[in-house]
């Protein structure tokens, strides 16, 4: 080989190599389940925004976080010790065989995600993003198996103990099958209980119950056809006020979500201060919120109130 072709090897291994290095720092860093992370994710944290079953979308996790969501949702199942991410019964066997666990498409993921932005989910926010964990198989086990799990994720999450509340990047606040009494008599938790409206007025700690849900249509007609009805309208708005005296966050699930009866109903929960709005329609919400929300970024209630 002549000195040139040698001399025009050399440099384009180098040029090369750093044209490789510069895509390493150009592209994000992938998740463990090949998902991207974004550093900067939505260019807005949307205070108001749940993803409702988060796991459903194409990519968990990160499309809500691509368009500003602060909440999601995740259901599991207790499996041979394994949390596993899905809806219904029949959808365990096939989230088992993927490998769809809370760890590898949240906790993971978050890890990473609060790492790389400073300690945050989203990039200099002060509040802390919501975990919804629904639990759906046996109450008592699960918990059991989801307090282990969080433990060992416990630098980014609130933790509840003896001297308080010790606030984290993530809370965590336990649905579905809740074991009120286990979690009641433990010294440290790594989660919080989601209340029922039938805990609102109780005398109940905004530390162990800071998020009261119900399903819409089991206390409301209205379903975002014609005006709200003014009794109900006034019924919303106590509930909130009644919940934001004690603390504690709102959110109601089984909301409409077909267009316009739901912009309709997201109107009513925004004029309300209803601190989450649950939807499997993220575009749509994040649009509704950016032209309707006065402080899209402010929470109505928080640990610091």
């Amino acid at each position: 080989m002549s000195l040139f072709a040698s001399t025009r090897v050399v440099i384009d291994s180098i040029l090369a190599f750093a044209f490789a290095m510069a895509l390493a720092l150009i592209l994000p860093a992938s998740s463990p389940e090949g998902q991207t992370i974004s550093s900067q994710a939505s260019s807005l944290d949307l205070e108001r925004a749940h993803a409702h079953n988060d796991y459903e979308h194409t990519r968990p996790l990160f499309d809500a976080l691509d368009h500003g969501f602060k909440s999601v949702e995740a259901d599991i199942w207790l499996v041979d010790g394994d949390l596993i991410i899905a809806h219904d019964p029949e959808d365990v066997p096939q989230a088992v065989q993927e490998g769809r666990t809370l760890e590898s498409l949240y906790l993971e993921p978050l890890r990473q995600t609060v790492e790389q932005n400073g300690g945050s989910v989203y990039p200099g926010d002060h509040d802390y993003f919501t975990l919804l964990i629904d639990i759906k198989s046996e109450a008592v086990p699960t918990y059991r198996a989801l307090h282990e799990e969080l433990e060992a994720y416990e630098g980014m999450l609130t933790k509840f103990g003896p001297r308080g509340v010790r606030d984290g990047a993530i809370t965590a606040i336990v649905s579905g099958n809740r074991p009120r009494e286990l979690m009641e008599g433990q010294r440290v938790r790594y989660a919080a209980y989601d209340g029922r409206l039938s805990d609102l007025g109780v005398a109940t700690e905004q530390t162990f119950v800071p998020l009261i849900s119900d399903n819409w249509t089991r206390n409301f007609t209205w379903t975002g056809v014609g005006p709200m009805p003014p009794e109900e309208r006034e019924k919303l708005r106590s509930i909130v006020a009644t919940a934001h005296s004690h603390g504690q966050r709102v959110r109601f699930w089984e909301t409409p979500e077909v267009s316009p009866q739901r912009e309709a109903v997201w109107q009513e929960l925004l004029a309300a201060h209803v601190d989450y709005i649950n939807t499997d329609h993220l575009s749509a919400l994040e649009a509704f919120l950016l032209e309707s929300d006065p402080n899209p970024t402010e929470p109505y209630v928080s640990w610091r109130d």
